[in-house]
């Protein structure tokens, strides 16, 4: 009875997989040192696919379905074999069985900040998380790239190198667009559409479709963030440049008088010190109002202008432009109308 029972286990006659619901994506039926008997059955549930590996090649690929396996089923196997007798004797194969269902709600993150070029603050800096689902899609190229001999692959070991080319392409999915940062960072549904864009080419060679990708957060610079929150803050004034600078320099005027004027100049010793203390500094504050209306020209007969006066604007507007809140055009152009006045 125990040799008979040993004689049975060296056939295998049934081939499935039952997948449980956390993985692995890839899994190697365990032949030990049983053959498949000829025509056994083979069967590949929905959402699976099963490939024959012989002698460490591809042999054949089959899809969801039953299938007995005989010459007719295994028609690239019986090549290789070169059988003679219609695969009358068992065989031996490796069959490994790899998992097509969508892998959900996979996290991805930055571990450090990502630094990118924005047309309209130079570098940024930030941080991101979101989730991510994935699909083998195409189980051969899966096989060869990434899961190779292996007797089984599970979930981690495939979400670790997407995760990475997720965050690696996220610098890319925003130069690339030439949206301004903080359009995209204020849109994350175009965001997210963006990085599945960029990251989905690197993944699909390794055999794997990316089928979704959302943001859940992105965190910004404290100063970028202030910035963010100041345009927010512009709704008040509209959407116009020039009343952007004003609101810019109503925020920072209680700051200039606390501080006697001395905080554009360093120690007072600038052009906003001392020589000009607060009521210079409300004076300036008009004055911006002034020269930054659109289409403002030159003074009329009863306007006064100190040349002190528009020196401690165009310096103002320089740390406008070095903060990234006016282009290099905006603050050229302003630069050149400035100093028209002194002339």
């Amino acid at each position: 009875m125990a040799f008979a029972e040993f004689i049975r286990k060296q056939f295998i006659d049934v081939i499935e997989w039952l997948e449980p619901d956390d993985g692995p994506v890839l899994w190697r039926y365990p032949m030990a040192d049983q053959e498949i008997q000829n025509g056994a059955q083979l069967t590949v549930r929905d959402g699976q696919a099963a490939l024959f590996i012989d002698e460490g090649r591809i042999a054949d690929v089959f899809g969801a379905g039953r299938y007995r396996l005989t010459t007719r089923t295994l028609p690239v196997l019986t090549n290789l074999r070169n059988w003679d007798k219609l695969f009358a004797s068992p065989f031996k194969s490796d069959v490994v069985f790899v998992s097509l269902r969508q892998q959900l709600d996979r996290k991805w993150g930055t571990p450090q900040p990502v630094t990118l070029r924005d047309k309209d603050f130079g570098a940024v800096r930030f941080r991101a998380f979101g989730n991510f689902g994935w699909r083998v899609a195409d189980p051969v190229r899966f096989y060869l790239e990434v899961a190779g001999a292996r007797e089984q692959l599970g979930l981690a070991a495939i979400d670790e190198p997407l995760r990475a080319l997720v965050v690696q392409h996220l610098a890319d999915a925003v130069g690339e667009s030439g949206i301004a940062f903080l359009d995209l960072a204020a849109n994350q549904v175009e965001f997210a559409a963006r990085i599945k864009a960029a990251a989905t080419p690197a993944i699909q060679a390794l055999g794997v479709a990316l089928e979704s990708v959302t943001v859940q957060n992105v965190s910004l610079p404290d100063e970028l963030q202030k910035l963010l929150d100041q345009r927010a803050g512009m709704t008040l004034v509209g959407a116009d440049m020039n009343r952007f600078v004003q609101y810019q320099v109503g925020q920072s005027l209680p700051t200039m008088a606390a501080a006697g004027g001395t905080g554009a100049a360093g120690g007072g010793s600038g052009v906003i010190g001392d020589a000009l203390g607060l009521g210079a500094g409300v004076a300036l504050g008009q004055m911006f109002a002034q020269q930054l209306q659109p289409g403002a020209g030159a003074p009329g007969p009863a306007a006064t202008v100190r040349p002190e006066e528009v020196l401690a604007v165009i310096e103002r507007l320089g740390e406008l432009h070095a903060k990234g809140v006016l282009s290099a055009e905006e603050f050229g152009a302003k630069k050149a109308e400035l100093l028209k006045k002194l002339s």
